[in-house]
């Protein structure tokens, strides 16, 4: 039987009691770890394998919703019929207990690798010496994915290399916090080790982790430092910036950021480049066209239930729903909106597949007056992932008269767990079968590294570095644009764009609270955008671009389809009645936004109380772009503990100590 990530076969008693440990701190109060793991564990294969496999902590599909496909709400690109904290300022504050400040999975693999390690150089390890060098190399690489996530969320943060013990002393000094760019290059050490150890095509296939799934992953941690220095330069978000809270609290501190800058870029380029030279893109035939995808391997790659023969994939997760292993995505994707919708600006951002921007004069744009003109001409990545009326649903189900069964009109005003908030449905991971698409029996995998972010990883580092398109950067564009069905000359791209018409619906368009005004960067954002929709990246770019300062002075209002216009026809009744209720109309509860304010829907300006924290818009505050660290985690670590200032843990910029208050600037 095939390894499956996230399999519950080599789950042991043993990782169960491992993983049942809990405490009012997750590092600080704890059980040692020898009373709890049998000190007979971990000395064959076939415990390492089930060790790591059980640590897989990655972004999949589960419970009712889109899964992974609604990972991008709550940005420019997508939205939900709720909103986050995140962009009311004062209404994000900093917790009493938990956040982003956890060892768990650092501990995990630290105990692991402490315990493994000494036996594996002495030869004791019972196995497949390949097989056990390959475990071995994943539990490098889960390590720093559990820190990259804590540096993404965090910035600077302790480097523990071991299961430390339960003394008081050792804990609170080793809870002292390192310069977010030594994490980094930590991270890559350890990455640079999973690369040496895993193999390229693993035992368990790409269930597991892979070499290459390791070159990718450096490949995103060094972009993302590297462009998180260079933007974020000069701030108290970079160690040693005017105001950064570890002046004068870090040890042995030195940097020469430009030299830093240059050495993370330096390492993206390289890991990219070895995945992008070694794994080609997954065809777009345009078979069927937007209307029936089925039997289009770019779209099918993302709704197929085994992910194997798609050479792009290079790690996802198996479901069967036969043991439980299961999801909604597929019922929430063909049969409603799933409380989700691309933003208008999102889709006014894809090219036409002549290469221009919708604005461009002679674009051919068929205008936005309805969903099918939206789609017509443009980039093919528009027309797959995004639903229009009258499109196929079902290639094994017909109607009654055997007519094929087809997307009806966007249901705009119903149940928010349904609704199509937007008007902009997502079609990414839309499976076309009746099965797929009833209730909780989903089994279409998720993918979790897929190789065209290599691409655009080494598009991005090494243009930042360079200051040109080389040669490498120029063929991997032309095939990103190429399998788009756009132009791949992207030089026409930039010599048509504005970008004081970029900057109306792309926060890309920004970096430091200025307009970019270098448009090669920009369309290599766009292509970023447009390739990983709805993907759960963009949230990460935009903080690392530093792309959300000129929202502290100017918010934005996500807006949706064109709902004034010809297409509020479709919510007339028989009797020609309307459906649509807008805001503020005399004894009626409000179900879209008002005509008067704009033709396009406003999901957020249709109740128009007070109780709606994002009335007016998506505002920022600077301290956002980090998470606070919870009070209690302070507290701990102090030498007072009634005055969370003395804790040998700093703040994170911006964020106040005490719990329950929000950003100070």
């Amino acid at each position: 039987m095939k390894q499956k990530v996230f399999s519950k076969k080599y789950i042991l008693t043993a990782a169960i009691a491992f993983m049942g440990l809990a405490g009012c701190n997750k590092f600080l109060d704890r059980e040692p770890l020898s009373n709890v793991t049998p000190g007979s564990y971990l000395q064959s294969e076939a415990d390492l394998a089930a060790y790591t496999i059980n640590r897989y902590n990655f972004p999949s599909h589960s419970g009712f919703n889109v899964g992974t496909f609604g990972n991008d709400n709550h940005t420019d690109n997508q939205a939900s019929s709720g909103y986050s904290t995140r962009w009311v300022p004062g209404e994000w504050r900093v917790p009493q207990s938990g956040g982003s400040w956890n060892f768990d999975g650092i501990r995990q693999a630290n105990y692991f690798l402490e315990a493994v390690l000494p036996r594996w150089k002495e030869g004791k390890i019972s196995g497949n010496a390949t097989n056990v060098a390959h475990y071995i190399g994943e539990a490098y690489f889960l390590r720093a994915y559990e820190y990259f996530n804590r540096v993404q969320a965090l910035g600077d943060f302790p480097i523990v290399k071991n299961a430390l013990p339960d003394k008081m002393d050792e804990l609170v000094l080793a809870s002292k916090r390192r310069p977010r760019h030594e994490v980094a290059r930590f991270i890559l050490a350890d990455l640079d080790s999973a690369i040496l150890l895993t193999q390229a095509a693993p035992p368990g296939g790409k269930n597991r982790i892979s070499q290459h799934a390791a070159l990718l992953f450096k490949s995103r941690v060094a972009l993302h430092e590297g462009t998180w220095l260079t933007y974020h330069k000069g701030t108290a978000h970079v160690p040693g910036g005017p105001g950064w809270p570890g002046n004068g609290k870090v040890d042995n501190f030195n940097i020469n950021i430009d030299e830093e800058i240059s050495f993370f870029l330096t390492q993206a380029m390289n890991a990219a480049e070895q995945v992008a030279d070694a794994i080609p893109l997954v065809a777009n035939t345009m078979v069927g066209g937007s209307y029936n995808s089925s039997a289009n391997p770019y779209f099918t790659m993302f709704s197929d239930v085994n992910l194997n023969k798609y050479n792009e994939v290079l790690l996802w997760r198996a479901y069967d729903p036969t043991k439980g292993i299961n999801h909604n995505v597929g019922h929430y994707l063909n049969r409603n909106g799933g409380n989700t919708g691309y933003t208008r600006g999102l889709v006014d951002n894809f090219l036409m597949k002549n290469g221009l921007p919708i604005y461009a004069a002679a674009s051919g744009y068929a205008g936005d007056d309805f969903i099918d003109d939206v789609k017509k001409d443009r980039d093919e990545r528009l027309q797959l992932f995004m639903k229009a009326p009258g499109e196929l649903r079902y290639t094994d189900r017909t109607n009654l008269d055997g007519s094929p069964i087809l997307e009806g009109n966007p249901d705009i005003v119903g149940l928010a767990e349904t609704r199509y908030v937007t008007g902009y449905a997502v079609k990414k991971g839309m499976p076309y079968q009746f099965i797929q698409s009833e209730g909780n029996l989903g089994s279409t995998g998720a993918i979790v590294f897929r190789a065209v972010e290599a691409y655009l990883n080494y598009i991005e580092a090494s243009y930042l570095k360079e200051g040109s398109i080389n040669g490498k950067a120029d063929q991997y564009w032309r095939a990103i644009r190429t399998r788009a069905g756009v132009n791949p000359d992207y030089n026409i791209t930039i010599a048509a764009t504005d970008m004081s018409i970029e900057a109306e619906n792309d926060f890309a368009a920004y970096s430091k609270g200025q307009l970019l005004t270098d448009a090669t960067l920009y369309n290599i954002r766009r292509e970023r955008r447009t390739e990983l929709v709805a993907e759960g990246m963009r949230f990460y770019d935009l903080k690392r671009w530093r792309s959300l300062d000129q929202l502290k002075t100017d918010p934005y209002i996500i807006e949706g389809f064109k709902v004034w216009g010809p297409m509020e026809e479709w919510y007339k009744k028989a009797d020609g009645t309307s459906t649509l209720i807008p805001a503020e109309t005399a004894g009626k509860t409000a179900n879209v936004s008002k005509e008067s304010e704009s033709q396009y829907l406003r999901p957020y300006r249709i109740n128009l109380t007070s109780s709606n924290l994002i009335l007016d818009g998506y505002k920022w505050a600077f301290a956002h772009y980090l998470d606070p660290i919870a009070t209690q985690h302070l507290i701990i670590t102090s030498s007072n503990s009634a005055d969370p200032e003395t804790s040998v843990i700093y703040q994170n910029p911006g964020w106040p100590t005490e719990a329950n208050k929000g950003a100070l600037n």
